[in-house]
């Protein structure tokens, strides 16, 4: 049994924190929010964001961050992106010496352009860092569906100990060198999955989705591999396998929020109905930030840049898209 703090409250969080406590291991959740410890304590059930989860009697809900920190074997980092510096900062004098910090959250900082990982070893760096993603919605794991995700850690030791802790009969665990890779397809396919939902608030159709997806995942690897990720990891469960579901699935809040846009609604509109954060918002100009660093065109992401914060007409950004200049789909030319 190993003791584990999960670090955030947010309904990926206790869906882990479920996943974990049925794996045989000891669960303290820390929130900084003392109504939603209250509520958890309770009613043993994240009522407000993972309704119908029930959370055993044996776990513990603390507002002190440093009874969810001190002396455990892994903490879980699942506070939203925009959350993660602060949380880390607050952290940092909890951390032992080689404590390791699974982050489990998606994104990249706008102002730093650091994904999440880079930014809890800046301000953490005493810290073993590793990161878990792939096509896991909260709502599924949380009641036992199965589910397959990859671990990303810089030694081979630490991604197959976390493994083995996570790994279940319903959680099957992959392990990856390729940090890198693994964190930059989790946070760009949140904004494309933005660009699916417009469609889908558009009234467009399943070719239309097709497309995205797969232009997508093209723009992801040739930014990505532009970074130093590798092509296999796009191709897998933090890239291709995330991509899928979170621009199909009604789980998705990215996709929830895209469709609002496409149905007329602002940003902010969209981001206020659907109540949760609203991750691909926050990445959106991040990663433009990285196309231009890198020199790597983001057609996509780029159209869904100027739909959230120039107000773009959603349906003329769509219409840019499909007439660009004429390309080859792949780099292979003919034969002379």
């Amino acid at each position: 049994m190993a003791e584990i703090g999960i670090i955030g409250a947010g309904s990926w969080g206790i869906a882990l924190s479920v996943l974990l406590h049925n794996n045989g291991h000891h669960v303290t959740i820390w929130s900084a929010l003392k109504d939603e410890i209250d509520m958890l304590n309770r009613e043993h059930e994240q009522k407000d964001k993972l309704p119908g989860v029930k959370l055993a009697d044996d776990m513990v809900f603390t507002t002190e961050l440093s009874e969810a920190v001190k002396g455990k074997d892994v903490l879980v980092l699942a506070v939203p992106s925009s959350f993660t510096r602060t949380t880390a900062h607050s952290m940092k004098e909890l951390v032992a010496e080689g404590q390791i910090i699974v982050n489990v959250a998606k994104g990249i900082e706008e102002s730093t352009l650091m994904t999440l990982s880079q930014i809890i070893e800046d301000e953490i760096p005493q810290a073993d860092v590793a990161v878990l993603s792939g096509p896991s919605h909260a709502e599924e794991v949380g009641r036992c569906i199965p589910t397959t995700i990859v671990v990303g850690a810089k030694t081979r030791k630490t991604a197959e100990y976390i493994q083995n802790i996570f790994m279940s009969d319903v959680f099957r665990v992959y392990t990856s060198p390729d940090v890198l890779g693994i964190e930059l397809g989790a946070a760009l396919k949140n904004v494309v999955a933005l660009a699916a939902g417009i469609a889908d608030g558009l009234g467009y159709g399943d070719n239309t989705k097709a497309a995205l997806i797969t232009r997508g995942i093209a723009e992801i690897s040739r930014l990505g591999m532009a970074m130093g990720g590798k092509f296999e990891t796009f191709c897998g469960l933090s890239g291709m396998g995330d991509l899928i579901v979170t621009c199909a699935s009604m789980h998705s809040r990215n996709r929830r929020a895209g469709i609002l846009i496409g149905q007329g609604k602002t940003m902010e509109e969209a981001m206020a109905e659907v109540k949760m954060v609203v991750e691909g918002v926050y990445s959106a100009k991040a990663a433009m930030g990285l196309a231009q660093k890198y020199q790597v065109e983001l057609p996509i992401i780029e159209q869904v840049n100027k739909v959230l914060f120039e107000g773009k007409p959603a349906a003329a950004a769509v219409k840019d898209l499909m007439i660009r200049d004429k390309k080859l789909e792949t780099n292979t030319e003919w034969e002379a």
